[in-house]
């Protein structure tokens, strides 16, 4: 259940640049268009202290408008039916509010389950030329003087790491800095369009059928004892080293097949998305903010992978991720788009695993002038679709917090207690 508290709106509006800035119409990469990026990313952002944060975030935020100018436009399509960024400083939606309570109280939104998610997000937005602002923001105050941002951003326009980049100009606006430390880049050119031809032989698919299923939430709370063991393990087996991120994800991916006891031999799979800024010749430049990364796709049997140990799946991703230089370059040639394959649509099914990394993004180290956030909380962004995100345990506790929508309730419980034996 929610937790009871009240909030109160005091104000809405569109925040736009405090200057002239480029007007005109920018195109977005292949990528940027990419039909399932076509929506919005959700997140709460828990400060522990910070008064009077709205009136110097709603500043910061105009004045990263400036360099960031594309942020305050909207999409539109082409008359070839392109997306592209219509810069039209029209600006960002912005809410102030107030709770009737301390952080203390909600003990930070540790308890994802009860977050009452629609009172911390911006609650109404008008459309503008028929679109919605690219980046909407709510920023509520609490009793103690901490806050909480209530976050919505088009993910057509930035990637994780991108929003990150943007968020953190802010953060050097509002404690005092003249210039963002990175100088945005806009250079969505990176990666030719498809030729006609290579259009045509891509046939439509008709969509799937809606899964009969809804997915349910779970968070798996990993110290960093626990990871050091897996990593151990794997060293003793490979005198080779792992992330920390192979670590969980194949322990993940493991234990969430087992606790399904999916019937034998069906195939299951593992995917991730790997940022892809340096597989780029040149490389992209530093303060590049838009899309680009590529899905890495590890496919198994569900027996396999239940018989296997964790050195084994581990093996198993890095190898795939080994494969992605070439597996991106195919893509920029468009020899994936010929042979009839997206690599960017799997099928969106109870077999397939989607797992995220957030821990390098940048999210945490982002400062209004009062000190990074206690922790980021991502918001569902669909009940079909089996995602786990890596994050970190809310300040000052260290380690890694699994944030899960992959089970649904038949198997919950079953999930949990297959990674407690391992953490």
């Amino acid at each position: 259940m929610p937790m009871a508290f009240s909030v109160i709106r005091s104000s809405r509006g569109l925040i736009r640049p405090p200057e002239r800035t480029p007007s005109g119409t920018l195109d977005l990469s292949v990528i940027d268009r990419l039909p399932v990026l076509r929506c919005n990313a959700r997140t709460l952002h828990v400060f522990r202290h910070g008064p009077e944060a709205a009136q110097v975030i709603r500043e910061a935020l105009s004045k990263a408008l400036v360099p960031y100018y594309p942020l305050a436009g909207w999409l539109k399509e082409s008359s070839q039916g392109q997306l592209q960024i219509e810069c039209s400083a029209q600006g960002v939606w912005f809410v102030e509010a107030s709770a009737n309570c301390t952080l203390d109280t909600v003990s930070y939104f540790d308890n994802v389950m009860s977050i009452p998610y629609d009172d911390l997000l911006p609650d109404y937005v008008p459309e503008t030329e028929g679109t919605e602002p690219l980046v909407q923001m709510q920023v509520t105050q609490f009793e103690c003087g901490g806050f909480v941002i209530g976050l919505i951003f088009c993910h057509a326009i930035c990637d994780g790491l991108g929003a990150a980049q943007f968020l953190n100009a802010v953060g050097e606006n509002a404690r005092g800095l003249e210039h963002p430390s990175t100088t945005p880049v806009w250079c969505r050119d990176f990666c030719p369009l498809p030729t006609q031809q290579e259009k045509m032989n891509t046939s439509p698919k008709l969509p799937p059928a809606m899964p009969n299923y809804r997915l349910q939430h779970a968070n798996i709370d990993i110290s960093l004892d626990q990871i050091k063991q897996v990593k151990t393990e794997f060293h003793d087996s490979t005198s080779q080293m792992c992330s920390t991120f192979e670590a969980v994800a194949a322990t993940f991916w493991k234990f969430r097949t087992l606790s399904v006891n999916f019937e034998q031999n069906t195939e299951v799979k593992l995917v991730f998305f790997a940022n892809c800024r340096q597989l780029l010749e040149p490389p992209l430049p530093k303060g590049f903010y838009g899309n680009c990364f590529f899905p890495v796709t590890i496919t198994t049997s569900s027996e396999t992978l239940a018989q296997a140990s964790n050195v084994e799946v581990i093996k198993l991703i890095q190898e795939a991720k080994g494969n992605l230089p070439v597996e991106f370059s195919k893509y920029l040639k468009g020899d994936c788009m010929k042979n009839g394959e997206d690599p960017f649509a799997p099928p969106l099914i109870y077999t397939t695993l989607f797992i995220s990394e957030w821990g390098r993004l940048g999210f945490n180290q982002v400062d209004y002038g009062w000190g990074p956030p206690v922790h980021i909380v991502p918001i569902q962004g669909s009940s079909i679709i089996p995602v786990g995100i890596v994050g970190s345990l809310p300040l000052p506790k260290k380690g890694i917090r699994l944030m899960t929508w992959c089970v649904e309730e038949v198997h919950r419980q079953p999930f949990i207690d297959q990674m407690m034996k391992v953490i």
